[in-house]
């Protein structure tokens, strides 16, 4: 079974990931929890490019970039693990592709659609936790993380290539995702990141309880 999580950086996706898999764990799922772009020795070092890189880079070669560190990571590791009946647990998938690169960037959605099924090797998620949060909430949620003092487009603050994209590539990509989450509103579950983290995790815990129960045995307390 694969799960994505998507959304904007500053979204709360990798600590959800980490409850997640605790949570998993503690009923007896080993779940293989990965991220994108990244996963692989030769996907980290595209990650790097892509997000530590000075280069300029067009749209078109960053969109190809993160489709061929997706593609490794599927060959290597993602598709073999789902053909074990494994769950895994992806932090950005197909629909981070679509909202930043599409949405954000402007390439071609139809261009877009055709690279993630190259990349994805068909594969599609079965369930896609998507947590919505306003760019600008997102920004104060990661400065105040890394203890940094607010202060949009003075230079001292590290972005990395995506962050520094700035406020309105944010936006657009956040209404990519919301178009994704009514789009595929059978897969895609739309929570509000600026609960707070029990309670998200909580929602994301209680959707899959119900909709795959297998998941949890009957003795277990949820943590």
């Amino acid at each position: 079974m694969l799960i994505t999580f998507e959304g904007i950086d500053g979204s709360g996706k990798s600590t959800q990931i980490r409850l997640l898999k605790e949570c998993l764990r503690a009923h007896g799922v080993e779940p293989l929890a990965l991220r994108e772009p990244g996963g692989v020795p030769l996907s980290e070092r595209i990650r790097a490019l892509l997000l530590e890189g000075k280069e300029e880079m067009g749209s078109v070669t960053e969109l190809l970039l993160f489709a061929a560190s997706r593609a490794e990571l599927m060959r290597t590791l993602v598709k073999p693990a789902l053909e074990r009946g494994e769950v895994v647990l992806l932090d950005r998938f197909c629909d981070s592709t679509t909202a930043y690169q599409g949405y954000g960037r402007g390439v071609d959605l139809d261009v877009i659609r055709q690279v993630n099924r190259i990349a994805s090797l068909g594969i599609e998620p079965d369930l896609t936790f998507y947590l919505d949060l306003l760019p600008e909430d997102a920004l104060i949620r990661k400065f105040s993380e890394k203890s940094l003092p607010l202060a949009f487009g003075e230079n001292e603050i590290p972005l990395d290539r995506m962050e520094s994209a700035g406020l309105e590539f944010y936006r657009r990509a956040r209404e990519g995702y919301k178009a994704l989450a009514r789009e595929h509103s059978h897969r895609v579950v739309e929570i509000d990141a600026l609960r707070s983290i029990n309670d998200v995790h909580k929602q994301i815990v209680a959707t899959l309880r119900q909709r795959v129960p297998q998941l949890f045995s009957a003795s277990s307390e949820t943590r």
